[in-house]
């Protein structure tokens, strides 16, 4: 049976992810608060975020600013997008 938790992005419960996907105290966070779905959505906003900004994820400022712009759209509703971002059109 799967874990739920009430996920504090989609505001509903949902399925869980399996075990912490991050470090420290922000991945027990986000794995107790988290849904699957929502952590897709942050993947793909990550990645869109690593190829427009053309971010090196050597440089700890880098990791430093993805991990902020992670907590913003997953905790604080924040629209977390690269700028010049253009979606693909249908």
């Amino acid at each position: 049976m799967a874990r739920m938790v009430h996920c504090v992005k989609l505001k509903q419960e949902a399925e869980g992810l399996e075990a912490p996907p991050y470090p420290g105290e922000l991945g027990i966070r986000i794995w107790q608060n988290i849904s699957k779905q929502a952590w897709a959505q942050w993947v793909e906003t990550q990645t869109r975020l690593v190829n427009e900004n053309r971010l090196n994820l050597a440089d700890v400022r880098a990791r430093k600013y993805l991990a902020q712009q992670m907590e913003s759209f997953l905790f604080d509703d924040a629209n977390v997008e690269a700028q010049g971002y253009v979606p693909p059109s249908a």
